[in-house]
């Protein structure tokens, strides 16, 4: 069995950060593994590690290579192999679109052919949170989104999956393998990457792919998108902060209401 997880490297920004052009200053902005990917991560070497058989879990991530210190995050978790796709016409490309993106990953999948594919509910950084889905649409694979529950029988072929929906309601669904599952933050605990893990990763295989490799073209990865500006919104207001016991502060935001128009 073969599941393949995707992986991204995402910006995170400090509180207080100035804007430089089109992003935000390097000074103050960190990289990291995206938090959903890291569950994602960990459920598949979770199957691994129950499985009876051989489970190989590789992920895939488009990115360049700053991305790697990244995937080796995910080696040391306990993935086997990694590949990474990246060239100067993605480099060009600028904002990739989740359709984009998915064109990418699906000409990896086809070469892998995994029978599980893993993937965040979305990125901390652009929020598209569509990526999974279209992915499932291109490889004609069943999916199932917001995962916040997995049981995979290997032997029947069937992920009995909970999915987290709005309004605190759940849904319980089997999808027939090969699936793709966009993994929900909180469906495990991810694990610290150990020393020894951090060894092991530094050997294991990191393969890198250009559009050439993957037997796509640049006009495979013409985003429609285009980002024109970057700006910290304005506060429309500011908050009040109540400070003491109900019977206290009761007075207070009553009068603040009266002044909104909220109370009379």
């Amino acid at each position: 069995m073969k599941i393949l997880v995707t992986v991204k490297q995402v910006a995170v920004v400090d509180d207080e950060f100035e804007i430089d052009g089109l992003g935000i200053d390097d000074r103050y902005v960190t990289h990291d593994l995206n938090e959903w990917d890291e569950y994602a991560v960990e459920e598949a070497v979770q199957i691994q590690e129950a499985a009876d058989e051989d489970v190989e879990v590789v992920t895939v991530t488009v990115g360049p290579e700053e991305t790697e210190e990244t995937i080796r995050q995910a080696l040391a978790k306990g993935a086997d192999r990694a590949v990474r796709v990246w060239d100067d016409t993605l480099a060009e490309a600028g904002l990739l679109d989740p359709a984009t993106k998915a064109r990418v990953v699906e000409a990896v999948a086809d070469e892998e052919d995994p029978d599980l594919v893993l993937t965040g509910v979305q990125s901390a950084d652009d929020g598209f949170g569509a990526t999974g889905v279209t992915l499932a649409e291109r490889l004609g694979f069943e999916w199932a989104a917001v995962v916040n529950d997995l049981d995979l029988d290997r032997e029947a072929g069937v992920a009995a999956v909970h999915r987290e929906l709005e309004g605190g309601i759940e849904e319980l669904a089997d999808v027939q393998l090969p699936a793709v599952l966009t993994i929900q933050t909180g469906i495990n605990d991810p694990r610290y990457a150990s020393l020894r893990g951090i060894r092991q990763a530094q050997s294991k295989e990191l393969a890198v792919k250009s559009l050439e490799d993957t037997g796509l073209s640049p006009a495979d990865v013409e985003s429609p998108l285009e980002q024109t500006s970057l700006y910290e919104p304005t506060s429309e207001s500011d908050a009040t902060v109540f400070e003491g016991s109900a019977e206290e502060t009761a007075a207070d935001l009553a009068e603040v209401l009266r002044d909104a128009g909220v109370a009379n």
